[in-house]
Parts: structure tokens; sequence; C-alpha cells
């Protein structure tokens, strides 16, 4: 059975017909509504699209926002028009088609877990590096929620009290130092602090933000500054395994999110930092930590497959 995935997040909706062992036949996109009914639209434009032609059985969708327990609502996303809306039923009876709702991090946490980096893993915790921190946790195999569908949100742990301030309301979260965004920010801080040398000084007199992608480009260009702060970030990203080892102690850890692109520059000392760090270093096996094999596709194929297999439970 095909089922088709449809990933919607707060600047793009994507969607993909996938095959059931994650081959993507067919994708598409479209730029995110401003509105609760302009998105569903957008949904059933792009789903109606790719299932033309085509045996779909189903349709997932992995929502940047929170998910309901029951998952069949979004109770809310920053940057998403839906707001308690009971998106599932809605979208199933004008599809046509079963409906099956998930929070993106988890898709691509189902994803990987199937078909790319974790597969086979007993616990599996992937940490998805982009604006903020996304994750997920699969235990044999599920996905693991909490009580009320949230869980596990990891780029939301104090790391630094009274540190930088967060969208989230809190200080010192791990994501503002451990994420593309935090890249740009610790840049910045250190281009403001000192008179070093940096391709990235040009853009921060300007007033124009530096980026992640900017501090990775620069690092991998020989920059020393960027450098600088391309190992910080494996630091706090080391420190951070050692918190999921100690709170899961999972066998595999899958690095995903934009920044996973730039593994290269920073996952050998994030390896490092967490050996160091962990409860009982020394005397206990460490997880592999792995950088995502799926890519920007892991949330489309991770809904379409999790569409599937709800299918085959019905």
């Amino acid at each position: 059975m095909l089922t088709v995935g449809v990933d919607i997040g707060g600047t793009s909706v994507r969607a993909a017909v996938v095959e059931p062992d994650g081959t993507v036949l067919a994708e598409a996109s479209a730029a995110t509504p401003e509105s609760a009914g302009e998105l569903d639209d957008t949904v059933a434009e792009l789903v109606g699209d790719l299932a033309a032609g085509r045996s779909v059985g189903a349709v997932g969708l992995a929502v940047a926002g929170f998910v309901d327990p029951d998952r069949r609502s979004v109770a809310f996303g920053a940057h998403l028009p839906w707001r308690d809306d009971a998106v599932v039923d809605r979208l199933t009876e004008r599809l046509g088609l079963p409906v099956v709702l998930e929070h993106d991090a988890n898709a691509a946490g189902l994803a990987e877990h199937r078909v790319g980096a974790a597969a086979g893993a007993t616990v599996a915790v992937l940490v998805a590096l982009g604006t903020g921190i996304g994750a997920a946790l699969l235990v044999d195999g599920a996905v693991y929620r909490g009580a009320y569908g949230v869980a596990p949100e990891l780029g939301h742990l104090t790391v630094v009290r009274g540190g930088r301030p967060c969208p989230c309301g809190k200080h010192g979260c791990l994501e503002r130092y451990c994420s593309g965004t935090a890249l740009g920010r610790s840049a910045e801080e250190l281009i403001a602090a000192s008179e070093d040398f940096s391709v990235l000084r040009a853009t921060w007199e300007r007033a124009e933000p530096v980026t992640g992608r900017d501090v990775a480009r620069a690092a991998e260009a020989g920059d020393a500054l960027a450098r600088r702060v391309v190992d910080e970030f494996g630091e706090w990203l080391g420190q951070a395994l050692a918190l999921v080892a100690d709170v899961f102690d999972p066998d595999v850890v899958v690095i995903g999110g934009e920044v996973s692109a730039s593994a290269p520059l920073y996952l050998d000392r994030a390896r490092r930092r967490y050996a160091d760090e962990v409860t009982g270093t020394g005397h206990r096996r460490l997880a592999e930590v792995r950088p995502a094999m799926l890519g920007g596709r892991a949330g489309v194929i991770g809904a379409a497959l999790d569409a599937r297999e709800r299918a085959q439970r019905t």
C-alpha cells in the first residue's frame, strides 16, 4: 500500500508518496498559508495531486506543534494557524482517506528507526538540531509521548541558570546554546567581545544576523573564530547527549535537523564530551551517536510510514 506523508512546518508544507520501504516516489511542496482554511486547502491539493493515478491507502500528517494525546487534534503550533483544531476528522472526510496525525520530530524519529540510522535500535533517541531542538524517543519501535503528548522536550531543559532568554519564556534553555540559532548567537557574542579577524565580522558590523549556516560555512573554510564557535557547540551537544543517556539510556542516538549536515565539524568532539560527562563513565556502555540518514525527507517519510502502520492495525 502506498501512503502520502505531509510535513507541515511554519514556512512550507512538503508532501510525498512513499512506498512501504520508505522510498519516495513523488513529492511536492507549497508555502504554509496563514489561515486554517487555506492550510486545509493546501494539504488537500498536495495530497490530491500526488494520489492521482496511484493506489493510496492513507495519509500521515507531521506537524510542528503540540498534538493531543489522542492524535486527532492540533492543540497549538507557534507558526501554524491550527488552534485546538480537530484536523484529523475534518481532513479524513475531505480527502476520503484515513488521516493519521503526529508531531514532526516523532515522525522523523519513526522514519530513522524504520528505514534510517536507528534501524534495529531497542531504545532510540532523535535529536533534531535546527532553529531550536526537536526530539523523539522510541522504545521497542513505539513512540513514547508522555502523559499529555509532548515528551520529550529536550530543547527546553535549563542548562544555564539565568542564561540566554528563550522564546518559550524561560532563560538558559539547551536550545539557546545547541541549535542553528545558537551558532549564530554565539558567533555574534564572540565577535563583540574580541577583535579577532573573522569573515563573519562584516555581517555583524552591518547589523545583520549571523546565521548557523554562515558559521558552518566559515568554519569549513577554516575561519578560526567560527571554528571556536563550532567547537563550543560540540561541547554543548556532548553535554546534551550525556543528559539523554542518563535519563533514557538509549542504544542509539541520531543527530538530525538542518545542523546535522555539518556533523563532521562537531560530532567527534560531542562524542568525546558525552563519554567524559555521562554518569558512570568508563563503567557502562555508551550509545552509538550517528548522523541522520534521511535528511529533510524524514518528516514526510515518517508520516507516511506511520499512516501505513496505523491503517494495517485497523
